[in-house]
């Protein structure tokens, strides 16, 4: 079970950090991902952290503002957002699947709920 928390609404520029907290401890080889998707969009991957190693990835867009971190003793998965844009305002998702470096929505097993995040430009 994944419960995510920390949308809100920021002005452009501003910075949210959204957090995700698993109910077990992931296995290593496991990947925590961020989703976000827009009404009548398809879900788009964000970032994604591979349990075990730490190494982490993310889509261009976000690139350099974004940072996707975990802490182990919480088994909780963060995402800081900095210098947020209007066309970052999205309905965020978590997300854990069960090999590393995914990106593909349809290979993640668990979801969490989605926390919106709304820019104001």
């Amino acid at each position: 079970q994944l419960q995510a928390s920390g949308g809100g609404l920021v002005q452009a520029g501003g910075s949210l950090r959204l957090s995700c907290a698993a109910s077990g401890r992931p296995f290593s080889s496991y990947t925590m991902g961020w989703f976000r998707q827009a009404p009548g969009k398809e879900r788009e991957f964000v970032a994604g952290i591979n349990w075990g190693a730490g190494t982490t990835y993310y889509r261009d867009s976000v690139k350099g503002r974004f940072t996707i971190s975990r802490d182990n003793a919480k088994n909780t998965v963060y995402l800081q957002m900095n210098s947020l844009k209007s066309e970052d305002t999205d309905v965020y998702y978590c997300a854990l699947g069960r090999r590393a470096y995914l990106r593909d929505p349809e290979q993640y097993a668990y979801w969490g709920q989605g926390t919106l995040v709304t820019v104001s430009s």
